[in-house]
C-alpha cells in the first residue's frame, strides 16, 4: 500500500514564510524558513494552497491575538515517547510556560527530563504543537527550531494578548 500524497503550501507569519505539508490525515509539518531543522518541499510533494486555507486562517488568528488553541486535524509522526510529549504540550495553556522537568513529570517519567528535551525539539508542528512553551527550568529560553529570537516573540505575544495576563 502507498503512502497518502503529501500537500504542501506556505504560510507568510511575522516569524517568516512557514512551510506547511501534509496530507489526508492531517497536518504533519511546519518549518521554519531558516535554522537546522528547516525543511524543503520533497520532489514528489504537491503545491495545493487551497488544502491549507483552514491552517492559514487559524494562524492569522493566532498571529492576531484572536486565537488561543489550535483545531486542525493533526498527523504528527513519530515514536510513542514522543508522541506522549507532543500531547502534553498541547496541554500547555496560552500564554504560560512549563520547563522540561514539569513535562517529563505530566507523562510519568520524571527521570526522562533530556529525552523530553529531545522529542520537544523533533516537534514536527511548532506552534500548532507549542513546544516553544518549554523553558529551562531557571526561565531561560531554551533552543528552538525557528531561533530564540522567535520563541521570545511568540511567548511575548501569547503574554500580550492572554485573558490572565495583567495588563497596566
Amino acid at each position: 500500500m502507498s503512502s497518502p500524497v503529501t500537500y504542501y503550501s506556505y504560510y507568510s507569519s511575522p516569524v517568516g514564510d512557514l512551510l506547511l505539508a501534509g496530507d489526508s490525515d492531517g497536518l504533519s509539518l511546519v518549518s521554519f524558513p531558516d535554522g537546522k531543522s528547516a525543511r524543503q518541499p520533497a520532489d514528489d510533494w504537491l503545491r495545493r494552497n487551497g488544502w491549507f486555507e483552514h491552517t492559514r486562517n487559524q494562524l492569522a488568528a493566532y498571529f492576531a491575538g484572536e486565537l488561543t488553541d489550535f483545531d486542525l486535524p493533526l498527523s504528527a509522526r513519530g515514536t510513542a515517547f514522543q508522541q506522549r510529549v507532543w500531547k502534553a504540550l498541547e496541554s500547555i495553556p496560552y500564554g504560560e510556560t512549563r520547563s522540561y522537568r514539569d513535562i517529563a513529570i505530566e507523562i510519568g517519567q520524571i527521570d526522562a527530563v533530556r529525552a523530553v528535551g529531545a522529542a520537544n525539539g523533533q516537534n514536527p508542528l511548532p506552534i500548532i504543537v507549542p513546544c516553544h512553551r518549554v523553558i529551562g527550568a531557571n526561565g531561560s529560553l531554551t533552543g528552538f527550531a525557528g531561533g530564540v529570537a522567535c520563541k521570545k516573540y511568540l511567548l511575548q505575544l501569547e503574554q500580550q494578548h492572554s485573558p490572565f495576563s495583567l495588563r497596566g
